[in-house]
Order: structure tokens, then C-alpha cells, then sequence
């Protein structure tokens, strides 16, 4: 009886136990493929907010399961698995790699998202999908890969910088470059002294991916900066259990491939004995001297690039790189040496709720400045002449000169070209950069909200820079107490970003919601000096101190919304205050709002062909200030030179004089509209996506005349005008072979674009060219394209040649001026179109990257300046001309001769920009593997443009640095 009764008393005591009772289950997450295990992988009880995630060995553990419920296994680049729940104690999961949700993973701002989920127009190019060959810049990878996004080199200078427009001309007076985001860190992508790019920090062999985001329903998280696109560079994260290295490295050779048309020495003889006095023609030298020959050369590169890639502890993925490039220019004397190194450690705590990420990236660099001026003097240079003349008084350059009576002693003629081997020669133009680049991410996941996680983000971009341009004495120079020069200038830049934000995100049934709400705070400070000995020698100030700095403040939250994976919302407001504008207009408001549907999720679509097909529709707001100058709506101050001071009694006192202002200045917005599909067939052998877009910009900011004594200038900056910008971007993968042996891909891509100025009230001349003084040649006009060439309509006789000085009377009044002049054409591309191909045999690999530009317009100034007879002869020397002169056989320089449109001439082009061969050689030793490749870069081009490059930012042809073909061999080794 007693045994009994202490039986059912612990019956008793544990009945109500068993209804609290908490089932806990344990396990590993791993990779299928490799058994490696998953951090950071999700585990939650399906359609509840009960979840956990795996710590860096993959172990989980969750409780609160009940007999029924559905275990649900996920992560980024993985298939989901569903496991019921069955009394276990123990759910070991090994998930497999899905490599179509791998590749469609991207980047957009503050987060990531399933290219599947996205609702606007983001574009993203990876590793495997780079431009291969000798890229020095970040930029160069993306290159004709995406549609929209045009990148354009400004020459051919060794690490020379990279223009990008995405979606066309975002402004006529502002920066319209995109945000560079570089892990989380914005960064300030203006000129830094002794720079030739703002992004030739970054190592490309470190960048994992770029991610375009080009509408505004995308880039409208990021505020004001985004208003002309979002560029997103994730660079290479620490991956796996052990380490593992990778080196790579390679020889580069760079050729001229052509020169400016010019008249060789023979055929120059001959013009000054038919068209020179006896003096021009006792002038004619015996020499045959190909000057352009002399300035360019041949040049080699190298670079070398040491990664290696592991776990460190079990507990903190890292990776860390060092590299080092070298590369000489093939105008002479030019050098690019950048030596980066970089880290990124990702330890996890907690069982995988607290996260950090540190990254650190820094960067030497040397640039030597080869003198652009020789590029121009070679061409005008007489080819009769030698390069050297021992009775030269400037270290015997042979120089035009002239006698100067009072000093007794020859001098250069000031009107004639400086021996251009001289110019090389003898100036020293160098410059030292030192970079750092880094930030600190902490995640954690609240422990008793695991739907919420609290982000914090600081970041330091510092940048010291120091060049010097020493001019040697030896230089040729019509200055009689010429004895060198020397000038300096010290550029430091500071960068600090703190972000903190919250971002919570859960799953009910067929509803996800994913909503980010934050708070921004980044400064820009400079101090810049710089110091000229010539002008400290003729009394002038010889310093120049400037300090500024700005600062942007920001809120913003973004909400994205997913019902059953057919129905898709995002919506964006970020707010936006920035120093640059006036208390009253500071603060910008920019909403964006989008809308998606995968309608092969419908029940009603049943097809086996078609994997997505996802409409898209989103409008957003942002605004512009990006290159706008600090405080223009403060009263500046700038005080008076040296020989200018105010005499006050027998003392002297410096002046101040105040600089123009507007107090009125405010934002620059741009609404866009983007409408879009995104499509798969055939398992994704075809794929790519459609979008239609219109953006108005209005209070469009440019410098306008004001009257008389309004201002302290007689221009300002002001809001004053509108412009529409449209356009229709096509892309498109196939994969029209994919076998155990074999793989072929083709990517395609065509965009269109058209921007007209809508409002314009005041036209504003645009576009400084050689010849004459102060002459230009684009225009901003309301009705069209801005930086539209504004010239006059050429007239031409029985036989196809220009008359010289016989233009259209366009306007009827009998007489030709400025009032006859009209807008022709612009340099912007009406189509742009890429197309790469990959094929894999075996071991072999072959990418081929072409790009094609129709509608683009050049004004061939080099044509236009130097091509007229008079030239020839005049000033006491002979000069030499553009082989265009026997098309015109103009006689002399006048602005309506530059001004004609004979030289604005179609730019479309053709380009075979890539070919790369490399082979792979397996288990070389153990593990490891080598591959061998080789690249030809600038293959062919293919136009109807008689100048010496079609591409030319801006349009104007004018002393371009040529690009050159390079040859590449190179190894990488992964051991």
C-alpha cells in the first residue's frame, strides 16, 4: 500500500510536468558536396518565429518542438529542406549547393537579396564572369558586361581612371559618376591629388563581385548620393576549414598601335618648297624625324598577387592578400607601382547570434606623370628637324629660337612647340598615395527576437597624397631668367562612416517580410596645400592652404515584402541632410516604391519551359549635390595676392574680397519611372531581363550670368533647369551548349538612351577647344541633347570639299555670325551593345569580350586646329599638319573653321576588347592546380572616325593619350 501511494504521488507530480515539458533537438548543418559545415545557417519551426541559426562548426540547437511540427533548414546559395519532426533527438542536415540561387544572390544596399525577390533594375557581374586579361582597375572588369552601364577609359596612361555612366548623362553641371560602395563604405569618388583613379586603390583580384543597382527604386536607400546609379564592389571573403593560397602572376607588354595622321618629313618638304618663302624654306632642316615615334615606346608590366584563404580556430574565416603591380606607359617615362595588401576576418560568437566582420585594405602607391604636353608638340613638331643640335643652348634640344638683344642671348621662340623630347625628358612629375580603407561590422541577432537583428557599421577612409613637378633648367623656355621650376602639393582626405540599423525578418506561411529601419552618419574633411616656386619668384602668393568639410546626416528604412513567392513589394524612404545646401532646403525626402510578380508561380501557369517570369514595376525620388562646392550659400572670403596689397599710410595691408553666393541652392531630384521583366527557359539556359525606364530630372543646378553688380560673379550656380532622360536596356545568357566536356555561354546586352534639357531658360556655351581663345563647342540648349556640338552647317563644292569660309545662312539675313549656328549631334552613344562568350573543353578555357557604340559623335580638334596652310610657316618656324589638310586645303585659322561641322564626325565603333586562352592543369601536386593563360586586350577596332580613337570621353579629340594592344602571359596556382 505504501509502494502504492508513493507511486501515484509521482504520477501525480509528474503529470503536470509533462505538459511543460520543452523537446529540444541538436545537430550539425553541412555542405552535401564537401561535409564542411554551414555557419550561419537558419533553422526555424515553419510558420512560427521559433529559430535558431548554426555557429561556425554548424552545430545547432532549438527547443520548443512539438510532435508535428516541420523543421526548416535554409541558407543563401542552398536548397531549402523541410524535416517533420518525429521524437528525434538528434537532425544531422546536409544541404545541397543550388547553384542557380548561388549565382542569383546580390548585393543591394544594407542587405542581400534573392535576384528572384528583387523589384528593380540590379545588375551583377561575379568572379567567373569578370574581364580577364590585364585589369588594373576595378571598373575594367565590368566592361561592356552590363547593359546601361558604359565605362569609358580616358586614355591609355597606366592605371589611367575610368569614366561611368550609367544610364546616360545624370547632370550637366554636377558629378554624374555613380556611388562606389565598397563593403558597406561609401566613398568620396572625386580627384585625389596625384590620383589617376578613385578606385585604383582596390586590388580587382580581390573583388568577389559588382553589383549595379541602376534605378531608383534600388539606389534610393542610399539618398542623394545614388542619383546617378549605385556601384556595390563585395570583395573576397575567408571561406572554408583549412587554409588555402592562391597565387597569381603575370608579364604584360604594351604597343602603340597607331598615331596621329601628320604629314611625314618628305611630304613636308615639299608643302614649304610649294607653299613658303625662301626664308621658310632655308629653314627646312636635312633630318627625317618621326616625333611621335620618339615620344611613345613599348612598355612592360608586371604584377604579382599572393591570397591565401582559411579558418582560423574554427571560429573566424579570414582571408588575406598582398599585391603588387608595376606597369610602364608607353608615352615615355610614364610609371603606375601600386602595392595593396588587405584582411577580412568574419568571427561569430554565441552560437552564431553575434557576428562581426572586419576589413582592412591598404594601398601604395607611385605614380610618374609622363608630360601629355610632348602628345600635341609631336604633332606639330617640323619632321625636318633633329632631336638634338649641339649649338642649342638647352642641353642641346633642337629648338626654334629667337635672339634677345639685351641679354645677348638666344631664347626659345614663345611661339613656337617645345622639342617634345624635351618635355619628357626634362620634367619630373611624380606623386606618392597612401590609402586606408576599412570598417568594422558587428551583427547580432537578439537572442530572445531571433527575427531581429541590430547592425552596426564604422568606417575610415583616409588617403595621404604628395607629388612634386620639378621642370629642370635644361628645359627650353622663351623665359629670360628661366631657371627651373619646382612646385608641390600635400592632399589628405578623411572619410568616417558610422551606420546603425535594425533589420528584422521573418517568414509566416506564405508571407516573408524583410523591413530595414537606420540611421547614417558620414564627414568629408580636407586639407590641401600646395606650394609654386615661380610664382613665390615673381611676388606672388606662393602657398595655398585649403581646408573643408562636409557632412551628410541621414535616416532611412526600406520594407520588402513577398507573399507566396509571387507577389513581391519593396518600399524605400531615406532622408538626407547635407552641409552643402542652406538650413531651410537641407533636408531632402526621397521615396521609392516597387512592385514585382512571378507569374510562373501562379497556379494558372503551367509550364515546363519557362522557370521565371517576373514583371517589374518602380518609380523613386533622388536627389543630387555631388560635386557641388562646400557652403556656396555662405559669403567666402579670398584674400589678395602678395602684389596686390592695399597701401594705408606707409604700410601695406591685404585685401579680402568675398566670392558669389546663392543662398537659394537646393537639391537636384531626379523621378524615375522603370518598368521590367526578368526571364529563365530551359533550367535557366536562357535567361536575362527587359527594362524601359524614364527619369525627369528637375532644378536641374548649372552656372548661370547674372547682371551687373548683383553678385560677386558674373556666374552663379542655380536650379534653373529640367531634362528627361529615357531609354530601353536588353540582357541576355544563353548557354547553347552544356555537357560533362564541353560549355559555350554567350552574353548579350544592348541599351538605348536619349536625354534632352526640357527647361533651359538660358543656353550655356560648353566645351573648351583648341585654337583661337576661349572658343567652345558643345552647347546645353533647351529641345536637346545635352553637350550637343553647336556649330556651323558647312558648304561644299561640285567636288566633295569644303569651302573655306562659305557656311549655310541658315537664319536668311545675308550675312553668317553666331546667329547661324546650329546643334548637331551629340557624343553620347544612341546604342551601346556588349557581347562576351565563354566556351570550357576540358582543361581549356576561351572568353571573348567585343562591344559596339552607334550614334556616338567626336569633334576631331586635332583635324580642326592643326590643318590649315598659313600654320605651316608662320611665326619665324615651320610647323607641321594634320594630313587632313589635303581634304581642306583650308589657308588659315578662324573661329568659323573650327567651328564647322565637317569636324564633327560619327564615332560609332566596333570593338574586339578581349581574348583569353588559358588551360588547367590538375593535381599538380596533391590538391593543387595551375593555370596557365595568355590575353590579347584592345584587339580591333572597327570605324568610320579619321581620328586616332573613336571612344573619347566627352567628345572633343583632342592631345588623347592612345590606347595601347596588350599582351599578356600570365600563371595562377592554387595550392
Amino acid at each position: 500500500m505504501k509502494q502504492l501511494f508513493k507511486s501515484l504521488w509521482l504520477i501525480l507530480f509528474m503529470l503536470p510536468m509533462s505538459f511543460f515539458a520543452q523537446n529540444v533537438v541538436n545537430g550539425v548543418v553541412t555542405e552535401s558536396a564537401t561535409g564542411l559545415p554551414i555557419p550561419g545557417a537558419n533553422i526555424i519551426v515553419k510558420g512560427t518565429t521559433n529559430g535558431t541559426v548554426t555557429d561556425f562548426d554548424g552545430n545547432y540547437s532549438i527547443d520548443g518542438i512539438k510532435e508535428g511540427d516541420v523543421l526548416t533548414f535554409s541558407f543563401l546559395g542552398f536548397a531549402t529542406q523541410e524535416i517533420p519532426y518525429q521524437d528525434q533527438t538528434t537532425i544531422n542536415v546536409q544541404l545541397e549547393e543550388d547553384q542557380a540561387t548561388l549565382d542569383e544572390v546580390v548585393v543591394v544596399g544594407y542587405g542581400t537579396v534573392r535576384k528572384k525577390d528583387a523589384t528593380g533594375a540590379v545588375s551583377q557581374v561575379s568572379t567567373e564572369d569578370f574581364n580577364k586579361g590585364q585589369v588594373t582597375t576595378a571598373e575594367q572588369l565590368i566592361t561592356g558586361k552590363i547593359a546601361g552601364v558604359n565605362v569609358t577609359s580616358g586614355g591609355g596612361a597606366p592605371g589611367e581612371g575610368q569614366n561611368i555612366n550609367i544610364r546616360g548623362i545624370g547632370s550637366i553641371s554636377l558629378n554624374s559618376s555613380p556611388l562606389y560602395v565598397i563593403d558597406g563604405i561609401p566613398i568620396d569618388n572625386g580627384s585625389i591629388g596625384g590620383s589617376r583613379n578613385p578606385l585604383d586603390f582596390i586590388n580587382p583580384n580581390d573583388i568577389e563581385s559588382i553589383t549595379v543597382l541602376k534605378d531608383a527604386s534600388s539606389t534610393a536607400i542610399y539618398g542623394s548620393r545614388a542619383a546617378n546609379g549605385v556601384i556595390l564592389i563585395t570583395t573576397k571573403k575567408g571561406k572554408g576549414q583549412e587554409f588555402t593560397f592562391n597565387y597569381t602572376g603575370s608579364t604584360t607588354l604594351y604597343r602603340p598601335t597607331d598615331y596621329v595622321d601628320v604629314l611625314d618629313a618628305d611630304e613636308f618638304r615639299e608643302l614649304v618648297n610649294e607653299v613658303g618663302n625662301d626664308e621658310a624654306v632655308a629653314r627646312l632642316g636635312n633630318a627625317s624625324t618621326n616625333w611621335q615615334e620618339q615620344i611613345y615606346t613599348e612598355a612592360i608590366g608586371f604584377e604579382h598577387n599572393l591570397s591565401t584563404s582559411g579558418n582560423i580556430g574554427g571560429f573566424m574565416p579570414t582571408r588575406a592578400s598582398v599585391g603588387h603591380t608595376n606597369q610602364d606607359g608607353i608615352l615615355k617615362g610614364g610609371n603606375f607601382s601600386r602595392t595593396t595588401g588587405s584582411i577580412n576576418l568574419r568571427p561569430s560568437f554565441m552560437k552564431g547570434h553575434l557576428k562581426m566582420e572586419l576589413n582592412g585594405r591598404g594601398m601604395y602607391t607611385e605614380n610618374t606623370f609622363a608630360n601629355r604636353d610632348a602628345i600635341g608638340t609631336a604633332v606639330d613638331y617640323d619632321p625636318t628637324q633633329p632631336i638634338y643640335d649641339e649649338d642649342s643652348p638647352f642641353a642641346n634640344y633642337y629648338t626654334w629660337l629667337t635672339y634677345n638683344a639685351e641679354e645677348e642671348r638666344y631664347i626659345q621662340n614663345s611661339l613656337a612647340p617645345t622639342n617634345p623630347v624635351a618635355l619628357l625628358n626634362e620634367r619630373d612629375d611624380t606623386a606618392e598615395i597612401r590609402r586606408f580603407i576599412g570598417n568594422a561590422k558587428v551583427d547580432y541577432q537578439l537572442h530572445f527576437f531571433p527575427a531581429l537583428t541590430a547592425t552596426v557599421n564604422v568606417g575610415l577612409d583616409k588617403t595621404n597624397s604628395h607629388g612634386r613637378n620639378i621642370i629642370s633648367e635644361d628645359m627650353p623656355s622663351s623665359q629670360l631668367d628661366w631657371n627651373g621650376s619646382y612646385s608641390n602639393y600635400i592632399n589628405r582626405t578623411t572619410n568616417k562612416l558610422f551606420d546603425a540599423y535594425l533589420t528584422y525578418e521573418n517568414d509566416f506561411n506564405d508571407h516573408s517580410l524583410n523591413a530595414v529601419v537606420g540611421y547614417s552618419y558620414q564627414s568629408f574633411e580636407y586639407d590641401n596645400y600646395s606650394f609654386d616656386s615661380e610664382a613665390e619668384e615673381e611676388g606672388n602668393d606662393s602657398e595655398f592652404i585649403d581646408k573643408s568639410k562636409n557632412v551628410l546626416l541621414s535616416y532611412f528604412g526600406r520594407a520588402n515584402y513577398n507573399y507566396a513567392d509571387r507577389y513581391l513589394v519593396t518600399a524605400t524612404l531615406r532622408a538626407d541632410a547635407s552641409s552643402k545646401l542652406n538650413p531651410d532646403d537641407r533636408w531632402g525626402y526621397f521615396p521609392s516604391f516597387a512592385v514585382a510578380w512571378n507569374i510562373n508561380n501562379e497556379d494558372f501557369f503551367n509550364s515546363s519551359t519557362v522557370n521565371q517570369l517576373k514583371l517589374r514595376v518602380g518609380y523613386g525620388e533622388i536627389a543630387n549635390v555631388n560635386g557641388l562646392g562646400d557652403y556656396l550659400f555662405l559669403t567666402n572670403y579670398t584674400g589678395s595676392r602678395s602684389n596686390a596689397y592695399y597701401q594705408f599710410g606707409s604700410n601695406y595691408y591685404q585685401t579680402y574680397r568675398p566670392e558669389a553666393i546663392n543662398e537659394n541652392l537646393r537639391w537636384e531630384v531626379g523621378k524615375t519611372l522603370n518598368l521590367g521583366v526578368d526571364y529563365s527557359l530551359f533550367e535557366s539556359r536562357i535567361s536575362g531581363s527587359v527594362n524601359a525606364y524614364l527619369k525627369n530630372t528637375e532644378d536641374m543646378i548649372t552656372y548661370v550670368t547674372v547682371d551687373p553688380f548683383t553678385n560677386f560673379s558674373n556666374t552663379i550656380p542655380k536650379n534653373i533647369g529640367d531634362m528627361e532622360n529615357k531609354g530601353l536596356e536588353l540582357e541576355l545568357n544563353l548557354i547553347p551548349v552544356q555537357t560533362e566536356d564541353f560549355t559555350w555561354s554567350i552574353g548579350y546586352n544592348l541599351a538605348y538612351n536619349e536625354n534632352e534639357i526640357t527647361n533651359l531658360p538660358d543656353q550655356v556655351e560648353t566645351g573648351g577647344i583648341n585654337g583661337g581663345t576661349g572658343n567652345n563647342i558643345q552647347l546645353h540648349k533647351e529641345g536637346y541633347s545635352p553637350y550637343s556640338y553647336w556649330v556651323y552647317k558647312q558648304v561644299y563644292n561640285e567636288a566633295g570639299r569644303p569651302v573655306e569660309g562659305a557656311y549655310v545662312d541658315r537664319n536668311g539675313d545675308g550675312q553668317i555670325n553666331e546667329n547661324d549656328k546650329y546643334l548637331y549631334k551629340d557624343p553620347y552613344a544612341d546604342i551601346t551593345m556588349g557581347l562576351n562568350t565563354n566556351l570550357n573543353f576540358k582543361n581549356w578555357d576561351l572568353a571573348v569580350v567585343s562591344r559596339a557604340s552607334l550614334g556616338n559623335y567626336a569633334y576631331n580638334n586635332m583635324a580642326s586646329s592643326k590643318s590649315y596652310e598659313v600654320r605651316t610657316t608662320e611665326n619665324s618656324i615651320l610647323t607641321n599638319l594634320h594630313t587632313d589638310y589635303f581634304n581642306t586645303r583650308f589657308q588659315s585659322l578662324t573661329e568659323e573653321n573650327l567651328q564647322s561641322d565637317y569636324y564633327i564626325q560619327d564615332a560609332s565603333f566596333f570593338k574586339l576588347d578581349n581574348i583569353t586562352l588559358g588551360y588547367t592543369i590538375e593535381e599538380i601536386v596533391n590538391d593543387s592546380n595551375l593555370r596557365l593563360f595568355g590575353s590579347v586586350q584592345n584587339v580591333l577596332t572597327i570605324t568610320d572616325y579619321d581620328g586616332l580613337d573613336p571612344e573619347i570621353t566627352g567628345g572633343i579629340d583632342n592631345n588623347f593619350y592612345p590606347r595601347p594592344r596588350i599582351f599578356t602571359v600570365g600563371a595562377s596556382l592554387n595550392f
